[in-house]
């Protein structure tokens, strides 16, 4: 079982701001790796459309000003919802102000309400991946040319630039996402960094050999790329926290919940380690725990107090690589 290193992934919904933000610090404090914020426009569940969620090119650049060692990162933009230009340069500029501790992830999007209500199309599966696609291309090749030009069947950029240029060369990209067929192939393409949420071990162990075999495919040492998978947290300290624990989760996913509960820790600590530890023995090396709004504070003390130091940390949080 090999080193691992630790991140939360904050919820942006039915929150203040100044609570988010109290959350990043005691994450950092407690020696957390990572702190991500997510993309929506509205509450991230289905069928939620009422209540604040704070945005999230805004929120990413205020986490890197808040915080000073931990990364910071986006789980993941959505590559519908703006110009991968216009991502480029807001991304490269929030690593200059966490001086080079930027993670940037971007995927396919998902939660068509809001590209309904604001009037983005919402394509097919395969269009959207090959729009990601095209997108990787785009915000890499502005990082790191002088002058970028490319033609693609959604964006066409002439001696198109981005300066400054991230601090890290190179800035790492992580795509999230599962699909055996169009975005795993993509993610062993393209991608620094692959994230898949809320699978449970076994699935995201053969998701992840799915990954590697494409890496190979094309020419890539799979072993260059990061892998991490977010799970969500609900721990008690028994089992009958636990219940109480699993009756509350529509409070954070709404109907989706059972869905996605195979991917949340609802158990006690000692459960979590083992659970945990099935997933590093499978690769990942990065663990991210989501909190969503309204946020759980017994669960994430339990994290850090009782659950962390029996995993194999990792010393430093790490820019490249693992």
């Amino acid at each position: 079982m090999g080193p691992v290193r630790i991140g939360i992934h904050t919820g942006l919904q039915h929150v203040s701001f100044a609570d988010v933000q109290a959350l990043w610090r005691d994450a950092e404090a407690a020696g957390i790796d990572w702190i991500s914020v997510w993309d929506h426009f509205y509450p991230a569940a289905v069928g939620d459309v009422d209540g604040p969620n704070l945005e999230a090119v805004s929120c990413h650049a205020a986490l890197a000003a808040s915080t000073s060692r931990a990364r910071v990162g986006c789980l993941v933009y959505s590559a519908g919802y703006r110009h991968p230009a216009v991502l480029a340069n807001a991304a490269a500029t929030i690593d200059h102000i966490s001086e080079g501790r930027l993670e940037f992830g971007i995927g396919a999007g998902w939660l068509q309400t809001e590209y309904d209500a604001y009037g983005i199309p919402f394509e097919s599966p395969g269009t959207r991946i090959r729009r990601l696609d095209e997108a990787v291309q785009v915000i890499r090749s502005l990082w790191t040319e002088p002058a970028t030009d490319f033609d693609g069947e959604f964006y066409t950029l002439r001696g198109a630039r981005c300066e400054p240029k991230p601090v890290q060369s190179p800035a790492r990209i992580w795509i999230g996402g599962s699909g055996k067929s169009k975005m795993l192939p993509l993610v062993g393409r393209r991608a620094d960094g692959w994230n898949a949420p809320f699978q449970a071990p076994e699935s995201w162990a053969q998701q992840w050999d799915v990954v590697r075999e494409h890496a190979s495919a094309a020419g890539r040492d799979p072993d260059t790329i990061a892998a991490a998978v977010n799970l969500g947290l609900a721990l008690g300290p028994d089992d009958s926290a636990v219940e109480r624990k699993r009756g509350d989760l529509p409070a954070q996913y709404g109907p989706i919940a059972g869905f996605l509960e195979p991917g949340i820790l609802v158990c006690t600590p000692d459960e979590a380690v083992e659970r945990c530890s099935t997933y590093i023995d499978a690769g990942a090396d990065w663990l991210v725990f989501a909190m969503r709004p309204p946020f759980d504070r017994e669960a994430f003390d339990l994290l850090v107090d009782e659950v962390l130091p029996h995993l194999p940390r990792a010393t430093e949080p790490g820019s490249g690589g693992t």
